[in-house]
């Protein structure tokens, strides 16, 4: 009889470590799947802000696109200008415009 006790004892000895085994089994796959669920949540923040700034990225890139091809306008217009300074056309234009200058066989006509 005396092993039929010891074994009922060893009995509830292990029940007892089984269900505090299960008990903190369940816990730690709580704590495991909060923390993944924490970490999901915040990697989609992330996700979320770096959408937002590449958003921002492409618009910015498009106006300075805009920019770029107004700064090349403005820089052909000017080579275009440089160009007509170098002309005979020019130098007569303000010659005439700033210096009163003409030609001696030009008659000139001012209004009263």
């Amino acid at each position: 009889m005396k092993n039929a006790g010891n074994c009922r004892g060893n009995r509830e000895v292990f029940m007892k470590r089984r269900y505090h085994s299960n008990k903190a089994n369940k816990t730690g796959k709580m704590c495991v799947t909060i923390i993944v669920l924490a970490l999901i949540g915040i990697m989609s923040v992330q996700i979320v802000n770096l959408y937002k700034k590449d958003q921002q990225y492409i618009e910015q890139e498009a106006g300075l696109q805009k920019q770029k091809e107004a700064e090349i306008a403005r820089q052909k217009e000017l080579e275009e200008y440089e160009a007509y300074t170098q002309t005979q056309e020019y130098i007569e234009d303000t010659a005439k415009s700033k210096l009163g200058l003409v030609y001696k066989d030009q008659i000139i006509f001012k209004e009263r």
